[in-house]
C-alpha cells in the first residue's frame, strides 16, 4: 500500500488520496469510482475531512498571538504576557459655570454623574464626571472653573464578597473608559463607601497591605477587577462591599461638541440637594476632543510583545514607544531620540515627540502626566523631555494630463485625484520616520482614473515657523533633507509678515553662495513683476546641504497666516523625502496644487502635437509662497 499523505488539506487532494488508498486494496483494483454511487460516499468523506482539517488549522492559528484573528483569543493571549488592551477613551471637554444659591452651606458640591449635554451633527451626547467636585460659596455664588467632563453615562456596580465562592468581579457593561473607573472597598469597620483602591498594572513593589486592584479585559469587551491574595496586595475580607463607578462612552463618536447645556445636580456640605436660583449657563473652555475607540486587534498584536519585552522599564527607544502608547492612549505616533544622537550631543537626555490622534500638540498638562508616569519605568540619571511636534510638510505642484474624450466633469476628476492622494498619505506617509516616495505618488495619480494619461509633479517641503509676536527672537528650522539650489535664488519662499518699526508686508528669500550655503534676506514686494525691495540684506543663513535655516534676531509683529505662523518652503534636491529623527512627515494634500491639463494629443484634437501644452519641472516661480 502507498504511503498515506496527511498534509493534503484541499478537497480535491483529499478525495484523490482516498481513491489512491482504495485502489491499493485488492478488492477495488478495477473499480470505477467515477461511474458509481461509491463516488458520492468518497465525496462525503473528503468533505468531512476537509471541514475537520480546516477547523483544526483555525484552532491552531488561534493559539498564537501573531496568527489569532478573534478578539477574545487575542486578548486572552495578550493577558498571558501581562498586557491589558487600551479601553475606549471618552471625549473630554473643559467647561466653567457659576451657580447662584440661597443655601447657607459654605460649600457646594457638583455630584458625580450627568453634568451637561452637547450636540454635534444633530446628535446629542451626555457628558459626566466620575467623582464629586466641591467649591466654596462666596456671596451666594459658587464658581466651578475648568471642570473636565467626560462624554458618556456614569454608572455604578456593587459586589458583596463571599469568600466561600469562586467569585469573579466583572463590570457588566461594554464600552467602558477604564481611566474613569473608581473602586472603593467597604470593610466591616469602614464608613460610607469605604476606602478607595488604586489601579496597578503589575505586582512589583506590592506588599500584603497594598490596597490595589488589577484590571483585565474579558469577553464582549467587558472588564474584570482582580484583587490581592494577601501576599501581593490586600486580600478582601468576607462581607466586604465593592463599589465600582465608571463611565460608559461612545469613544471617538463623542468628539466635537462645543456648546453645552447644564443638566447637573448640586448638594450642600450636609449632602442635601441644592436647587440653583438662576439658569446655569455653561462656558466652554475646550471643546470635546481626544475620544477614541477600543484598541484594535492589530494594535494589540503589535504592542503586547513590545510591552512584554520592555519588562516595565524604559531603556531603548522601542521601550519608550511601547510604554508611551500604553500610558497615553491618544498617541498616534511617537518619536524617541537619545541625546547622544543630537548635534550637539545631550548625554543623559531622552527627547520625546508625540503626535496625538486629534490635533498636532500635546497639552502641558498631558506632558506632565506622561513624564510623571514615565518615572515608574525609567532608569535613574536619565532625564526625559517632551518637545512640541515638529512637522515636515510635503506638498506637490502637479500638472495632471487627462483625455477629454473620457471626462465629462473635470472638477470631479480633480477631486478624485485629491481623495486618492489623501488616502495614500494616511496609510503610507504621515508618521515619524515616514517616507515620501516620488515614484509611488506619480503612480498613484496616474492610477486614479483611466482618463489620466500622465502627470508632471514638482515636490515642495515646508516647515511652519511659530513666531513670537512683538518679542525679538532667533529661530532655527531643520528640514532634514538637502535643498535644491538654483543660483538665481528664490529657492526659499515664505508667507507674509510684518516687522517692528517698518511699514508693509515682508517675505523671506535666499541669496545662494558658492559653498553650499546662502544668506537669508528679508524683502518687500513692490507689486512689479520681478522687482522687490531688500529690507534686511542678511537676516540669517541657509545651509542647502543640511537643509537648515537659521534666522538672526528679528521682531515679528504679525503674520499673514493665522496662529502666528510663517510658512517657509524650499525645493528638495531629491524628490524622495524622509522624515528624520524627531520630524513628523506629513503629506499636505490640502496645501498642494493640482492643475488639470487637457491632453490634446490623446484626445485626438491635435494629433500632430502642435499647440500641445507643456509643463516645466524646474521653474522656481514667484518670490512669494502661494
Amino acid at each position: 500500500m502507498p504511503f498515506t499523505k496527511f498534509t493534503n488539506l484541499d478537497f480535491d487532494q483529499i478525495r484523490s488520496s482516498i481513491k489512491d488508498y482504495l485502489r491499493a486494496n485488492s478488492n477495488f483494483t478495477d473499480f470505477d469510482f467515477e461511474g458509481s454511487n461509491f463516488s458520492i460516499l468518497i465525496d462525503t468523506l473528503a468533505y468531512n475531512t476537509y471541514i475537520t482539517a480546516f477547523n483544526s488549522n483555525m484552532i491552531v492559528n488561534e493559539s498564537f498571538l501573531d496568527s489569532a484573528t478573534l478578539r477574545e483569543n487575542v486578548v486572552s493571549l495578550a493577558r498571558n504576557i501581562g498586557y491589558v488592551p487600551r479601553s475606549r477613551s471618552a471625549a473630554k471637554a473643559t467647561v466653567s459655570f457659576s451657580v447662584q444659591t440661597s443655601s447657607s452651606s459654605p460649600t457646594l458640591t457638583l455630584k458625580a454623574g450627568l453634568v451637561c449635554v452637547g450636540a454635534v451633527d444633530n446628535t446629542s451626547y451626555i457628558f459626566s464626571i466620575p467623582e464629586d467636585v466641591t467649591t466654596t460659596i462666596n456671596s451666594g455664588v459658587a464658581t466651578f472653573s475648568n471642570i473636565t467632563v467626560y462624554q458618556g453615562t456614569y454608572l455604578k456596580k456593587q459586589f458583596l464578597v463571599d469568600g466561600s465562592l469562586d467569585q469573579r468581579f466583572i463590570l457588566n457593561n461594554s464600552f467602558i473608559d477604564s481611566s474613569t473607573i473608581v473602586v472603593k472597598v467597604k470593610g466591616t469597620s469602614d464608613s460610607g463607601e469605604g476606602r478607595e483602591y488604586s489601579a496597578v498594572d503589575n505586582i512589583l513593589n506590592l506588599n500584603k497591605n497594598s490596597e490595589i486592584y488589577l484590571l483585565q479585559e474579558v469577553q464582549d469587551e467587558k472588564y474584570e477587577l482582580l484583587f490581592g491574595d494577601g501576599y501581593f496586595g490586600k486580600k478582601l475580607e468576607d462581607n466586604a462591599v465593592i463599589t465600582a463607578s465608571y463611565i460608559v462612552t461612545d469613544g471617538a463618536e463623542g468628539n466635537g461638541p462645543s456648546v453645552f447645556s447644564f443638566s447637573g445636580r448640586f448638594a450642600d456640605s450636609l449632602g442635601n440637594v441644592v436647587i440653583a436660583t438662576n439658569t446655569v449657563s455653561v462656558t466652554t473652555v475646550n471643546a470635546a476632543a481626544n475620544g477614541s475607540d477600543i484598541e484594535s486587534v492589530d494594535s494589540i498584536k503589535h504592542f503586547a510583545p513590545r510591552i512584554y519585552s520592555s519588562q516595565y522599564r524604559a531603556v531603548t527607544a522601542r521601550d519608550y514607544e511601547a510604554i508611551i502608547q500604553s500610558i497615553y492612549p491618544n498617541t498616534e505616533s511617537v518619536s524617541v531620540v537619545g541625546g547622544e544622537e543630537l548635534d550637539p550631543p545631550q548625554y543623559g537626555n531622552v527627547i520625546i515627540s508625540i503626535k496625538p490622534k486629534n490635533g498636532d500638540f500635546v497639552s502641558d498638562f498631558d506632558k506632565q502626566t506622561i513624564l510623571t508616569k514615565l518615572k515608574n519605568y525609567s532608569l535613574s540619571g536619565i532625564n526625559q523631555q517632551i518637545t512640541d511636534l515638529k512637522v515636515l510638510y510635503v506638498e506637490v505642484d502637479s500638472a495632471v494630463y487627462y483625455n477629454s474624450a473620457q471626462v465629462t466633469n473635470v472638477n470631479a476628476l480633480k477631486s478624485k485625484v485629491s481623495s486618492t492622494l489623501t488616502t495614500y498619505a494616511t496609510s503610507n506617509i504621515n508618521q515619524f520616520g515616514g517616507r515620501f516616495k516620488y515614484s509611488k505618488i506619480c503612480q498613484t495619480i496616474d492610477n486614479t482614473d483611466t482618463a489620466i494619461t500622465s502627470n508632471i509633479t514638482r515636490v515642495i517641503v515646508r516647515r511652519n515657523l511659530k513666531a513670537l509676536i512683538n518679542v525679538p527672537a532667533q529661530y532655527e528650522l531643520c528640514y532634514g533633507n538637502k535643498f535644491h539650489m538654483n543660483k538665481d535664488g528664490f529657492n526659499i519662499k515664505s508667507t507674509g509678515f510684518t516687522l517692528a518699526g517698518r511699514i508693509g508686508t515682508f517675505y523671506f528669500t535666499d541669496v545662494p553662495g558658492s559653498d553650499g550655503k546662502g544668506v537669508i534676506s528679508i524683502v518687500k514686494d513692490i507689486n512689479e513683476v520681478g522687482k522687490y525691495e531688500v529690507v534686511v540684506k542678511s537676516a540669517g543663513t541657509v545651509d542647502y546641504v543640511k537643509g537648515e535655516i537659521i534666522l538672526n534676531t528679528i521682531n515679528i509683529t504679525s503674520t499673514s497666516v493665522e496662529n502666528n505662523i510663517i510658512e517657509i518652503q524650499a525645493f528638495p534636491e531629491s524628490n524622495d523625502i524622509i522624515g528624520l529623527k524627531d520630524l513628523y512627515l506629513s503629506f499636505s494634500v490640502a496645501d498642494s496644487t493640482i492643475n488639470m491639463v487637457k491632453d490634446t494629443i490623446t484626445s485626438g484634437e491635435q494629433i500632430s502635437g502642435v499647440g500641445y501644452k507643456v509643463t516645466s519641472s524646474y521653474l522656481n516661480g514667484e518670490l512669494k509662497r502661494g
